[in-house]
């Protein structure tokens, strides 16, 4: 006779789309955490900074005005035009009312996009490595990814190789800079080669821009050179807000009122409080919190750079490191964790199974005490 588990999974059968995509590494990592006694934990891709008082002043402030409702699917209107000079700051580009929208979080502007861009079996190029959602969402509806591997172009993007990727199925090109997990930024020479390939074939480009605050050299931004561009931001990490889900994408009309329409149907509107928040952000100096991240990412890089190979950490706050022969990124982060250190093995985020990553959003004596526990495994080699 069946028992009630079994009945209730005959009844609610899943989706096949469910079977495409696999629970996150990352939260593995962090569900593991909770079972390890203090832990050093290098593997949290988000600010150890609590979010400006001037922007929590106002989100309370509007909760007491009784801003607590709906707003429109796009956005609050002050809000879109804020942002819209912010983008025109960066990029130099005019960008209109209905080419904007305010999302929760860059992950549902990703979500959103790709719901109204992709058909089954529409190809998708994404650089490797990537930001471990992207090809999950692109397998989810139905699309295709196809992997640009950039290991050996210093984590950049050869444009003959990527040009070589093209098919009649590519609907789109996947961008991340600066990146996560490795952190290095496309320079306007690299922009510019990558714009000439995609205008060739008039292939669009989806551009995660989240980390544009965190760049220890230029980070330009792909609108600047090329039209066809779906740009997308937040100020999730630059100031702290993670878990307050406040994102926009700019791009296109058409795309930005197909985006509208789908969030209609799925989030709504992006949440009220955060939105009102959002409008004290550009008063905020973040100044001092990118330059203490730049000090904690020279500290790693003098710390771990005689021992491990690492990619060029020009933003964002990662570090993405190759262990010495024989670790591979797979063994060194299993024996990583039994050490007590959680770091990301680099599978989460590639196609290749060599490197692993860490996150210097933690303090500077815990960023000591954690290399120092990894240079001394990495040296001891596998037991």
């Amino acid at each position: 006779m069946r028992n009630d588990a079994q009945w209730r999974s005959l009844v609610f059968t899943l989706a096949q789309r469910t079977q495409r995509i696999d629970a996150s590494g990352i939260r593995r990592v962090f569900d593991l955490a909770r079972s390890l006694k203090n832990p050093i934990n290098l593997s949290i891709g988000q600010p150890d900074f609590d979010v400006p008082e001037a922007v929590k002043a106002a989100a309370i402030q509007a909760i007491e005005r009784g801003d607590n409702k709906y707003t429109p699917t796009q956005g609050i209107a002050e809000l879109r035009q804020q942002l819209r000079q912010g983008e025109h700051a960066r990029s130099g580009r005019e960008w209109q009312d209905d080419e904007l929208i305010i999302t929760s979080g860059v992950s549902g502007g990703l979500f959103l996009a790709l719901l109204a861009l992709i058909n089954e079996g529409d190809e998708v190029i994404i650089p490797d490595p990537y930001f471990v959602m992207y090809k999950h969402l692109v397998a989810m509806f139905g699309g295709v990814p196809v992997y640009l591997d950039t290991y050996d172009s210093d984590f950049g993007i050869d444009p003959q190789r990527l040009e070589s990727l093209l098919t009649s199925r590519t609907k789109l090109l996947l961008l991340n800079s600066p990146a996560n997990p490795t952190g290095r930024v496309l320079s306007s020479e690299e922009l510019q080669a990558i714009a000439a390939v995609c205008a060739r074939h008039q292939l669009p480009v989806l551009s995660d821009e989240i980390y544009s605050a965190f760049a220890y050299v230029p980070a330009p931004s792909m609108s600047a050179y090329y039209p066809h561009t779906l740009v997308l931001g937040g100020y999730s990490k630059s100031h702290g807000m993670t878990g307050w889900r406040l994102g926009w994408a700019a791009g296109p009309s058409h795309l930005i009122q197909a985006m509208a329409k789908v969030q209609q149907y799925s989030f709504v509107c992006a949440p009220s409080l955060t939105q009102y928040a959002s409008l004290a952000c550009p008063d905020v100096n973040i100044a001092p919190a990118i330059a203490t991240y730049q000090a904690k990412r020279d500290l790693m890089v003098e710390a771990l750079g005689d021992t491990f190979r690492l990619a060029p950490p020009q933003g964002a706050f990662y570090m993405w490191a190759q262990p010495p022969e024989p670790w591979t990124g797979e063994s060194f982060a299993e024996a990583a964790i039994a050490d007590g250190v959680l770091i990301i093995p680099g599978s989460v985020f590639s196609e290749r199974k060599s490197h692993f990553r860490m996150c210097y959003t933690v303090p500077d004596d815990q960023l000591r005490a954690g290399c120092e526990k990894l240079v001394a495994l990495a040296q001891r080699g596998p037991q």
